[in-house]
């Protein structure tokens, strides 16, 4: 069972690592990015840009990844997993 809680406290941070990289995308303008002024870390907007998509992309895999897994009814040894 510390594997599935150490699954599930992974699958939480990813969850909210990736809620706060979607806020910092900026589609049109500064977005929420420009608040605390995290495009003064990289030498351009592109590559700020570039590597703000990859590290989402990487938590969206890793998140969805364990929602699959997570929900496997063989990981808990039942028929259906439990509620809590």
């Amino acid at each position: 069972m510390l594997v599935i809680t150490i699954l599930k406290v992974i699958w939480m941070v990813s969850a909210v690592g990736l809620t706060a990289l979607v806020l910092l995308h900026s589609p049109k303008g500064d977005g929420l990015g420009g608040l605390g002024g995290q495009a003064q870390l990289f030498t351009s907007t592109k590559s700020a840009e570039t590597t703000l998509n990859r590290v989402t992309w990487t938590l969206t895999v890793l998140f969805m990844g364990l929602t699959v897994v997570l929900s496997a009814p063989w990981l808990y040894g039942a028929a259906t997993p439990p509620v809590g």
